[in-house]
């Protein structure tokens, strides 16, 4: 696994009007879930170094099909860095070498002439991969049904001022609100632990007033459903906020064990009284 020292060791960015790169990609292929897959080898020439790294990958699918060769399949929707579909490991980094950066936002300026880049989907057992660089991550939609949600009536938008959210509690929800999901934290951990999007998504309704009502069930239904789903125990390495591209903080992990200790010890309090 490369590590996150290499980050910054990036080409220069004067002079790069018209500059074009030729780049060698080793790229995994994979047909469907079930058959083996395999790195395969791929000439990208004269690829412009004011093209996202998704554009790179649409010129090379466009080469591949007028070669009637099968183009390579990967995720991708808003390409604004805002829906978390695009999700790679480029060089052995998820997203890529720039911080704060998803692969969609990610420019090949950032490469070297002649450089081979090696890229490969989310690597988990809990992200199955679906074809090439494309993984099933319906084990976060799966989490957040357990729990990600409120159940108070909030109104509509002339309501949003009705009930006053300190501005220290507001500014910490956004914040954790901002994680989009993209599972570049499952990726990057040595272990494939789901605890900073778990905790993040915990965070978010924990520090509003409306999330009150379902706290201690939505942390205990969610850390219970992320440990259904296979992900891998967090051993504070710290791996997945250095690449997480909205910057969630690792300390949003200790909030929510913070939340499941006082859930449990509530739960076992009044499994307690009702047996007495």
């Amino acid at each position: 696994m490369a590590t996150l020292a290499s980050r910054g060791a990036t080409a220069s960015h004067d002079g790069d009007a018209g500059r074009t790169l030729n780049l060698t990609l080793q790229v995994w292929r994979q047909k469907n879930a079930t058959s083996a897959g395999k790195m395969v080898t791929y000439e990208a020439k004269g690829i412009s170094v004011d093209m996202s790294f998704l554009e790179m990958l649409d010129v090379v699918n466009e080469r591949l099909i007028a070669r009637g060769e099968e183009p390579i399949a990967f995720d991708h929707d808003c390409r604004e860095g805002i829906c978390g579909m695009c999700g790679m490991m480029i060089n052995g980094i998820a997203h890529g070498p720039e911080r704060a950066t998803t692969a969609c936002e990610l420019y090949m300026r950032h490469f070297r002439d002649g450089e081979t880049i090696t890229i490969e989907p989310w690597r988990a057992k809990a992200f199955p991969v679906i074809k090439d660089l494309v993984v099933d991550r319906g084990a976060f939609d799966r989490i957040i049904q357990a729990g990600g949600y409120i159940t108070a009536p909030t109104g509509g938008a002339r309501d949003a001022n009705a009930i006053l959210v300190p501005k220290a509690d507001a500014d910490a929800a956004f914040d954790y609100a901002a994680c989009i999901s993209c599972g570049a934290c499952v990726a990057m951990c040595p272990n494939a632990s789901a605890m900073l999007f778990t905790a993040a998504k915990v965070a978010h309704l924990g520090h509003l007033p409306q999330g009150q009502p379902e706290r201690d069930d939505r942390v205990l239904r969610m850390v219970e459903q992320m440990d259904v789903e296979g992900f891998g125990a967090c051993t504070n390495i710290g791996e997945c906020a250095a690449v997480c591209p909205k910057e969630i903080p690792m300390d949003v992990i200790s909030y929510m064990n913070r939340d499941l200790l006082r859930a449990t010890r509530r739960k076992d309090r009044e499994a307690k009284t009702s047996n007495e």
